[in-house]
């Protein structure tokens, strides 16, 4: 016998649906019933009757038996739906506000950094004519490349290229010495940062002159242009000041000749004041030879001049005015060089602009993470939303208003992050601007909300895409049958949505330890020379006259060790030439040394070790004759028993020592040739061994007596190996933020985990009963249900594993001097993901485990 729907059921269809509706549902109603019947004839008519109640109420029926016409009504409606869902499934949507909110917010700080980074320079007028002038040094089969030329470049420029407009030569602010200079007016002394420029340097540059002309502030030897802050802290106003005396370093007077606006903070150039280049020539006996590199020079072509055919024609000038030159000028735009700087073999590499693609990446995966955890649930939920779609079809909701209606609701809780995100970016703005080193601000204007509201529509699409698609694919008659037909293909996705989640905080999680094992290598590498407890400061004041009595009362104050002059930091380039000659040298041997021209002691109180020889002496007579080479520059100079044997740089020079190699540059390079000269009187630095345990009493000595010896001046030291960590800014940079944003990455997808282990649970209740009364223990329980979980965290495992090593690796190879590659680096990682899965997951499954059977079998 035929079983028919109960007429009240019916009856409330045809109240609130259209009869040609009706007509095409009534074969689905009637299988729906059957459905029912067959499992209990009893119970089919009032569970059919309660179903149809239950789901077919006007806040459901109306919109769907015709949408409204009105976009607004529709808009509504559609915003009202997803209000609802987010209260009905609150657990979930807390889960997904978590998670896109804190991805967000990484997006955002990210995006601020970047931004930033991408700006840096551009704020100049004449930005795509300005250039600096860079060159290739050709040694045998390596190119090295650099921004330093030579001082006389500028003026042969102006000579022989008519397309240039103006030429500058600088002496930059971030040169030794250069970040420390004292101003005075009258009693007051105000320590500043300068350079020394060309004259048409405000004509190249946009930095804008509040008093005098471009044309004019830099024509005289005995100006000087100041910044306007630098004015305000010396004469209290920028108003009258010019043609006023501020006194350099407590000896030379110069006049104000201009007032330029603050350096801007997207500029890579920070300085407080500057002065004529030519004054700087007139100190500098080197600056004038072609042989030499040192300043930076930067030119403005004039209109439509082509760049690449006028390299072809600058390539040879240093070759004309200095024939035996191993170097090959071109120019290069200048706001290019703060991103692309890194050059090996002549050829552009990169620069910053990696760690500016890096982190986009980084932002962009941590972004998806997030949206898979909400797609993961979304699907997941499937089974609870599943009745809700089959009634909606079957009144009339055509497929295109439910993918609407799911994809206002993704983009609605992606508004609601942003907004969270927002938040969270202007609470931790502070912190992140210190990790980066940048004055990052959190303005609201059109680029920013522009970008928020492109990144907000982006997620939400993004992640409500596929649930919006799957949901609204779902068969009527299936759905109210609670038979998912897309169940077996949706679990797979699902398990490959968690797979990549975590592939990818695997992935985040090696790279941080292996960044972490490499700076901590470096810290700990000995490089030759023992760089802590040891000061340096500028020589400078009365110290430039008494080298020699200042050293010898600084060795008697307590807690110090010894004490030298030197004209090197010991840290990166300062004194290159190519210039050595020794017997046997080859008439093409372009070898570049370092030089450090030191005073007495310099060795011994840097602790560089002696291998073949003795170091500089009072007991030798002539020392100023004598030369002192690294192991690399005997190895470059193939010469057999070294000791005693003449070179001639700076006059002839006998070889009275061998040290050890050392780093001067990071561990990124090999040890180079390295000489040291002995030049009292040449030195700029001072550098003071301290005794640990006594630093204290050491620099309060130090303090007193400087203070006492150089009246007017600031004891300003810095640690030399807090400067020897300056090689390594960007990679701790890298190493922090990564730490951040790895632990981000873990904690969302722990969060998918989370939300999905809690629904698995949630749809295995009655299971759990039956198998707890057949028996089963809480821990057996917690194992069957963590079993599918496990299984998915070790294939991303896995899969992360091969990835994250060639990543390391690739990294690893910018490193001259790197850690190996240990297997326990992965296994650790592997171990501590499973673990975190593991107590993800377990605590849930173990709540379910702990249910009361018989609670949860009554409610059936």
């Amino acid at each position: 016998m035929k079983a028919n729907p109960p007429k009240t059921a019916l009856k409330f269809l045809r109240w609130f649906c259209r009869e040609d509706y009706l007509e095409e549902i009534e074969g689905d109603l009637i299988e729906l019933y059957e459905d029912y019947y067959q499992w209990s004839p009893r119970k089919a008519s009032w569970k059919f009757t309660w179903s149809v109640i239950r789901y077919f109420r006007p806040t459901f029926i109306k919109p769907f038996n015709r949408y409204p016409s009105n976009n607004i009504a529709m808009f509504r409606h559609n915003f009202l739906l997803s209000f609802r869902s987010f209260k009905r499934y609150r657990n979930a949507f807390f889960i997904n506000l978590i998670g896109l909110s804190s991805a967000l917010a990484c997006v955002l700080l990210i995006y601020l950094w970047v931004n930033d980074e991408l700006h840096v320079d551009k704020f100049h007028e004449k930005d795509h004519r300005l250039f600096q002038v860079m060159e290739h040094l050709q040694y045998d089969e390596v190119i090295r490349t650099t921004k330093e030329t030579s001082g006389p470049m500028a003026e042969a420029i102006m000579e022989e290229m008519p397309e240039v407009a103006y030429a500058a030569a600088v002496a930059p602010p971030h040169w030794p010495g250069f970040d420390g200079f004292i101003l005075s007016v009258g009693e007051k002394n105000v320590e500043a940062t300068g350079q020394y420029v060309g004259k048409d340097y405000f004509n190249i540059f946009s930095y804008d002159l509040i008093h005098g002309s471009a044309d004019q502030v830099l024509t005289h030897k005995n100006a000087i242009v100041i910044s306007e802050a630098l004015a305000i802290k010396l004469f209290n106003t920028t108003e009258g000041i010019m043609g006023k005396e501020i006194v350099f370093q407590h000896e030379q007077p110069f006049l104000v000749s201009g007032v330029f606006k603050s350096v801007p903070i997207n500029s890579s150039t920070q300085f407080d004041f500057v002065m004529s280049f030519e004054l700087y020539k007139d100190i500098k006996f080197w600056v004038d030879d072609w042989g030499s590199l040192g300043p930076h020079v930067y030119v403005v072509l004039k209109a439509g001049t082509d760049v690449s055919l006028f390299n072809e024609k600058f390539a040879g000038l240093i070759k004309r005015r200095f024939p035996e030159s191993i170097r090959s000028p071109f120019l290069k735009r200048y706001s290019d060089n703060y991103l692309f700087s890194a050059y090996e073999n002549g050829v552009l590499v990169g620069g910053r602009i990696e760690y500016v693609r890096l982190f986009s990446i980084v932002a962009g995966f941590i972004l998806l993470i997030a949206c898979v955890n909400f797609m993961s649930l979304s699907t997941a939920q499937a089974s609870r939303r599943s009745k809700e779609i089959g009634i909606k079809k079957v009144v009339g909701s055509r497929r295109k208003d439910l993918i609407l209606q799911y994809l206002s609701e993704s983009v609605l809780m992606a508004f609601f992050s942003m907004i969270m995100a927002f938040m969270l970016v202007a609470l931790f703005l502070p912190q992140f601007s210190e990790i980066v080193e940048k004055q990052l601000s959190l303005t609201y204007d059109h680029a920013l909300l522009f970008s928020a509201l492109v990144i907000t529509l982006f997620t939400g699409l993004a992640a409500g895409s596929y649930p919006a698609f799957y949901l609204s694919g779902l068969k009527p008659v299936s759905t109210l049958k609670g038979k998912l037909n897309a169940g077996s293909n949706a679990g797979w996705i699902r398990k490959g949505l968690v797979v990549f989640q975590f592939t990818i905080s695997v992935i985040l999680m090696v790279s941080v330890w292996v960044v972490y094992r490499q700076i901590t290598f470096v810290q700990e590498q000995n490089i030759g020379y023992n760089k802590d407890n040891i000061i340096f400061f500028d020589v400078e004041g009365n110290i430039m006259d008494n080298m020699e009595t200042f050293l010898t009362e600084v060795r008697r104050l307590p807690g110090v060790v010894n004490a030298s002059g030197t004209g090197h930091r010991m840290i990166g380039h300062n004194w290159s030439v190519s210039g050595i000659q020794w017997e046997g040298r080859a008439p093409d041997d372009m070898t570049r040394f370092e030089v450090a021209a030191v005073n007495y002691d310099l060795i011994e109180t840097l602790g560089i070790e002696i291998k073949e020889g003795r170091s500089f002496s009072k007991e030798f007579s002539a020392e100023s004759a004598k030369i002192i080479f690294n192991e690399a520059s005997i190895k470059a100079m193939q010469l057999q028993e070294p000791i005693g044997r003449i070179v001639n740089f700076m006059g002839e020079k006998e070889i009275i020592g061998i040290v050890k190699d050392f780093h001067f540059e990071s561990l990124h390079e090999k040890v180079k040739p390295f000489c040291f000269i002995l030049a009292p009187g040449s030195e700029n630095k001072i550098m003071v061994k301290i005794e640990a345990g006594r630093e204290k009493e050491a620099l309060d000595g130090l303090r007193d007596f400087y203070e006492s010896y150089n009246a007017g001046f600031a004891f300003d030291y810095q640690f030399l190996d807090e400067s020897y960590q300056a090689f390594y800014a960007a990679e701790q940079r890298v190493a922090t933020l990564s730490k951040y944003f790895a632990g981000i990455a873990i904690l969302i997808s722990c969060l998918g985990l989370f939300g999905l282990a809690t629904f698995t649970a949630e749809r295995r209740l009655k299971e759990i009963s039956i198998r707890k009364i057949l028996g089963a223990g809480e821990s057996g329980i917690v194992r069957l249900l963590s079993r599918d979980f496990t299984g998915m965290v070790l294939v991303a495992i896995a899969i992360a594993t091969p990835l994250s090593y060639f990543i390391a690796t690739t990294w690893l190879e910018n490193f001259a001097y790197r850690i190996d590659l240990k297997w326990w680096y992965f296994i650790g990682v592997a171990s501590l993901t499973l673990l975190i899965a593991w107590l993800t997951v377990g605590l849930q499954t173990l709540k379910a485990a702990r249910i009361s059977p018989t609670e949860c079998l009554k409610n059936e």
